[in-house]
């Protein structure tokens, strides 16, 4: 089962291992040329993944052709803002009837399409390409460490859900299949956003009834938008959904509630993102979100005021207290 992962972020180097692991023929693209010469000599990602030991049947390499041509599954693992471009490169490599699994969580700010949308887009109906995606609360450090986690696979068709479950599954990474990609897909670039304005709750010290309070409404919110795009709405109660945003909401590895904690304390955004090497999602998705929110008149309150926050250098404080002077309203309304 030849697999390409194309992007060795710290997701992408994690399920790369998670495979190689099971002995899957894995090769890894790895788009820094100086990283993946150290990847070769030291079986360790210093930037991404540092003190995790790669094993040795995994190969890394910085061409786009190596890493997919003549593969069988094509695992996307890159930025989401770089989907695109990424695939657009690698597509000519693809092998007819190849499965693409998409782990990359984001909407495309030009097109406000899901990554499997985008990639649909770039792939030719001739090469009868199936597309599953796969989210989940999963930090890559854990899952490195072989610590117990659950994802979902999601597809249009059941047969690449459960091949693509039985592959990644392993007694530390257990997988379910949905069938609603759209929904899996809307979890786990959502989260981001409500993840960020958790952080800035934190920054600004206002505790854990708040932080709740927003983990809650966010789901609500996230929850709306997906029943207006024609997702299931059950879909937001799972692994995708309110598992996803719990933990990048709570845990310390989550690079957008970071963001938010900086927010929250002072920090400019320019100069937190000039800080970071790696990439937090929830800033890009916040400008999606929230006109996906506007094109399809739907309310979403949290995500505006971090889009505000993001965008339009609104204070926090303001923020939080934009969302406490809502009108009052039904908790469960435009969702039930």
């Amino acid at each position: 089962m030849k697999t390409g992962v194309i992007g060795a972020g710290s997701w992408g180097t994690a399920l790369a291992k998670l495979l190689a692991e099971k002995g899957i023929d894995v090769t890894l693209w790895v788009f820094e040329p100086d990283l993946c010469k150290e990847m070769k000599k030291t079986r360790e990602n210093k930037y991404y993944l540092s003190g995790c030991s790669l094993p040795d049947g995994l190969r890394f390499t910085n061409s786009l052709e190596e890493a997919a041509e003549g593969k069988e599954i094509i695992v996307s693992v890159t930025p989401s803002h770089v989907v695109r471009q990424t695939v657009k490169k690698a597509v000519s490599h693809f092998k007819k009837g190849c499965i693409v699994v998409t782990a990359s969580k984001g909407i495309e700010n030009e097109t406000l399409m899901t990554m499997s949308r985008v990639i649909e887009e770039e792939i030719p109906r001739s090469l009868n390409a199936r597309i599953v995606a796969l989210s989940g609360p999963s930090f890559a450090k854990d899952v490195a460490n072989y610590l117990p986690t659950a994802v979902a696979v999601a597809s249009g068709g059941d047969a690449e859900s459960r091949k693509i479950q039985n592959i990644f599954s392993a007694p530390y990474f257990r997988t379910y299949t949905n069938k609603d990609i759209l929904g899996v897909e809307l979890g786990g670039a959502l989260k981001n956003v409500i993840a960020i304005a958790a952080g800035i709750s934190d920054g600004l010290g206002l505790g854990y009834s708040t932080r709740a309070a927003l983990i809650t409404r966010g789901l609500a919110e996230i929850t709306r938008l997906g029943i207006k795009l024609g997702a299931d709405p059950t879909t937001f109660m799972g692994l995708s959904g309110m598992g996803d945003l719990v933990l990048t909401c709570t845990g310390d590895l989550s690079r957008n509630r970071t963001v938010g904690i900086r927010l929250g304390r002072g920090e400019k955004l320019s100069e937190i993102l000039s800080s970071m090497r790696m990439i937090a999602e929830g800033v890009k998705t916040t400008k999606s979100a929230y006109e996906l929110s506007l094109r399809h008149g739907v309310e979403m309150p949290i995500t505006e005021e971090v889009y505000k926050i993001l965008y339009k250098n609104k204070e926090p404080k303001r923020g939080v207290g934009s969302l406490m002077k809502r009108e009052l309203k039904s908790e469960m309304e435009g969702i039930v």
